[in-house]
């Protein structure tokens, strides 16, 4: 693919948090393939990660295309620029088409990025995973890697307003290389959730700023962020007021 965005936006992402003064610091990049077809599977605990979690890869050599909402190739400015990064949309009410799109492009030789938790976790733990990655990499017959970030959170997330903060410390842990074959998708996501479990309690354990009363700290850790039960509370509460204006918005379409 010919990429004439892409790598100015990563020189640029790079200059401005080395301007910050942030501190990154990566696990395993030697994880990740310098060639051919690859899923990453990461968790999701801000709007920033998809920036962070192209660093191990660029350090390999590589680009991610990664798989977003379609609204956001919706907006007039954002859309433009995710579409010249060859990044996927995935429309939520129907996955086959971006599902297969990453397949193709898995097969292709590229590395597709995708959050298998599908929303952010407001408790910073590892949700539910869903199955989308580990059913892409066994048709594509590529390895499933899971990688998990700790610290972007702290940049820009649910609940909370943006920030760049000075020398802020985000520890990245890519994992040793999954192989799905897709006979067994439950047993194969289960594999993967528990991979990006274990390499959170690693980039935690990692971290260098105690982790006590903070608010973007795990509350099993001493954190005050949500407890897992407390974050699929909010996350129900939200997917029923999205449905309520949606609902609220095709009536006034309709009447």
């Amino acid at each position: 693919m010919r990429d004439i965005t892409y790598p100015p936006i990563v020189a640029t992402a790079k200059t401005l948090f080395k301007l910050r003064g942030w501190k990154i610091q990566m696990l395993g990049t030697e994880n990740i393939p310098r060639e051919g077809g690859a899923v990453m599977a990461s968790n999701h605990v801000g709007y920033a990660d998809f920036v962070l979690d192209g660093f191990p890869a660029a350090r390999r050599g590589r680009l991610v295309r990664f798989m977003a909402k379609k609204e956001a190739f919706d907006h007039p400015v954002g859309g433009p620029v995710l579409r010249s990064m060859h990044h996927i949309p995935v429309d939520r009410s129907s996955g086959a088409e971006s599902l297969e799109a990453a397949v193709d492009y898995c097969r292709r030789g590229e590395l597709v990025g995708i959050f298998p938790e599908a929303t952010i976790s407001q408790s910073f733990e590892i949700k539910e995973v869903k199955s989308g990655a580990a059913r892409i990499a066994a048709q594509a017959g590529v390895p499933l890697i899971p990688m998990v970030l700790f610290g972007t959170q702290r940049i820009t997330t649910k609940g909370h307003k943006p920030s760049l903060p000075w020398g802020l410390p985000i520890v990245i842990n890519v994992g040793e290389p999954q192989h799905p074959t897709g006979a067994d998708p439950v047993a194969e996501t289960e594999a993967l959730k528990d991979a990006l479990e274990r390499l959170l309690d690693e980039a935690i354990a990692a971290y260098p700023e105690p982790l006590e009363g903070q608010w973007w700290a795990p509350a099993r850790l001493g954190g005050a962020a949500p407890t897992l039960e407390e974050a699929a509370r909010l996350d129900a509460e939200e997917r029923a007021a999205r449905a309520a204006r949606k609902a609220e918005k095709a009536q006034k379409a309709a009447g």
